[in-house]
């Protein structure tokens, strides 16, 4: 009977130090699939991080291409404002209209020469 008592008690011990390392395996496991999660959702993270930098970067752009856009098209209505209004056969009529405004201006000079010199003849 002590036999079978200390048989028994060795089975015992055998099956609890079985029992111990079957917790202790589980438990590892349980740490290997965690880490495990752990590093995918890492990935995730960076891939996530990535691809909002990508659309930023987009965002960016299409932001940048409109306001240039925009800038064109302010240039244009300035070019638009700025041009001169007068066409090639209208400025030919200007510089008829110049010509006479300029023998107008030399009439009148000469006139008044005259009177002064007139003034000056009757002042002695």
């Amino acid at each position: 009977m002590a036999e079978e008592l200390k048989k028994e008690e060795d089975t015992s011990a055998h099956l609890e130090r079985m029992k111990k390392n079957l917790e202790v395996t589980v438990k590892d496991l349980q740490v290997r699939e965690l880490e495990s999660e752990f590093e995918t959702e890492q990935r995730r993270g960076v891939d996530t991080i990535k691809g909002v930098r990508k659309y930023e970067r987009r965002v960016k752009e299409l932001t940048y291409q409109d306001l240039a856009e925009k800038l064109q098209l302010k240039v244009k209505a300035y070019k638009r404002k700025n041009k001169p209004t007068l066409t090639w056969p209208s400025s030919g009529r200007c510089q008829h209209g110049l010509e006479e405004a300029e023998e107008c201006a030399d009439i009148t000079e000469s006139q008044v020469n005259k009177l002064r010199a007139k003034s000056c003849d009757s002042g002695k």
